[in-house]
């Protein structure tokens, strides 16, 4: 298992770290097979999408933050990123990618993206 680390700039940000995971890969010597992508936190996920287009990514977000308001009065977590916990359920921890010949088998369009959802921070994302 190998690791890197992510910067957000952002409360709420989607960021492209489909190089990073390939990187990851390439060090861990796995040519055949699959890996597992898995953000350790409680207010990010990960998510597989477009990569070409950006306005994917803001539309996302956008449409998380209308399923998912910043405040609601019924939120009870005294830390008041209720919200954040919820999108980063709704994307999930991790994921599972399949490698070939050392290569992330993604599609043309896609691309795998760290969703912050309580930034800016500092995340980490493991490969195993």
């Amino acid at each position: 298992m190998k690791f890197f680390d992510v910067q957000t700039r952002t409360r709420d940000q989607f960021v492209n770290v489909t190089a990073q995971v390939q990187q990851t890969v390439h060090a861990l010597g796995i040519s055949e097979g699959a890996v597992t992508v898995f953000v350790p936190h409680t207010t990010c996920g990960l998510t597989i999408n477009e990569n070409a287009d950006p306005d994917v990514a803001a539309d996302m977000l956008k449409q998380l933050d209308v399923m998912v308001p910043p405040q609601q009065p019924f939120y009870k977590h005294a830390e008041g990123n209720s919200a954040a916990h919820i999108k980063a359920s709704l994307m999930g921890c991790s994921l599972q990618v399949i490698v070939t010949n050392g290569h992330l088998d993604l599609g043309v369009w896609q691309g795998i993206y760290l969703c912050e959802f309580d930034g800016p921070r500092a995340r980490r994302v493991w490969v195993q």
